[in-house]
């Protein structure tokens, strides 16, 4: 099926915004220019959800969070989400509209953390960011509110992937258990040679090249290289067998270089023995959650997203 055209029409009207504009040349620059993109792409906040902002205390850092909760639910369950942007650009508020849908969509008490962002903070520092403030966040569900014996993450592209190896690594050890994941077209692997890299190299929503000096920001071009050989799991989330790998949605958009990094990971997941649901959304470009407001069937899919999050939390 071909690209919505809401979607594609947006994508003109960006192109006609920016005419004769120079390209962002560093992560400074990118980082204003996604941030006035994505500013035009904002809604009210959902009636019925309460927002306010939280601070994570970590070792030697804090980190900027953002509460939303629905008023409806006495005790809602905790989604802790992680915004996409290639670990270098994006913020709470670049991604707040998804966070707060996502919120009312599922029922659920949506934390969204803003993690330190390469290359200033290359990896690890991501990685720790994320599994840290799970952590920390899981122990102050009573605190907050929030249903005391549940836990689930969720995250959109690069933000999935943070959210995919914190549950991986949480899960491995014995202090916090992830119990569901909700990935929206998420990184999984530095391997830029699969079929959708090839399909859809120039975009729109992503590139191949955007997506390879990502991926050089977060990790460096030397770790990119090993590519398929990258044995940290933090990076290459299928490089090691997961332990106990929570019940999971997995989202791709059709029309996306990161198509199939989400179906590799769904099988993977699959293998050992995940509970997985995989959506893939028809007509949809990488980035479509936050294209909510611009183009209806983007709606759509994200309420398909959260209603089978739903099943998939009433199932377990």
């Amino acid at each position: 099926m071909a690209i919505d055209p809401e979607l594609t029409a947006y994508y003109r009207r960006l192109a006609e915004r920016y005419a004769g504009a120079p390209v962002p040349a560093d992560a400074a620059a990118r980082r204003t220019r996604f941030a006035e993109i994505a500013a035009a792409s904002q809604l009210p906040d959902p009636e019925g959800i309460a927002v306010r902002d939280l601070q994570i205390p970590l070792a030697g850092r804090t980190l900027d969070a953002r509460l939303f909760q629905p008023q409806s639910e006495a005790r809602p369950r905790l989604i802790v989400y992680f915004h996409g942007g290639g670990w270098v650009i994006g913020s709470l508020q670049t991604h707040h509209t998804v966070a707060a849908l996502l919120a009312a969509d599922t029922g659920c008490a949506v934390v969204s953390v803003d993690y330190r962002l390469a290359p200033e903070h290359p990896f690890p520092a991501p990685c720790e960011d994320a599994m840290e403030a799970v952590a920390w966040l899981a122990g102050q569900r009573e605190a907050l509110g929030l249903a005391p014996a549940f836990l689930a993450l969720a995250g959109d592209s690069a933000g999935g992937h943070l959210a995919a190896q914190a549950a991986q690594q949480l899960n491995g050890g014995n202090a916090v258990r992830v119990d569901a994941q909700l990935l929206i077209y998420p990184v999984a692997a530095p391997v830029l040679a699969t079929e959708s890299y090839r399909a859809f190299a120039d975009g729109p929503g992503l590139t191949r090249d955007e997506m390879a000096w990502f991926w050089t920001q977060f990790i460096g071009a030397g770790a990119l290289a090993e590519g398929a050989a990258h044995a940290d799991p933090r990076v290459h989330l299928m490089a090691a067998a997961p332990v106990r790998p929570p019940a999971t949605v997995i989202v791709v958009a059709a029309h996306d270089v990161l198509r199939d990094d989400g179906l590799s990971y769904a099988d993977f997941l699959v293998r050992h023995d995940a509970a997985v649901i995989t959506i893939e959304a028809s007509g949809m470009v990488h980035g479509f959650a936050r294209l909510q407001p611009e183009a209806q069937r983007a709606r759509e899919w994200m309420r398909r997203a959260a209603d089978a999050f739903r099943d998939l939390l009433d199932d377990a």
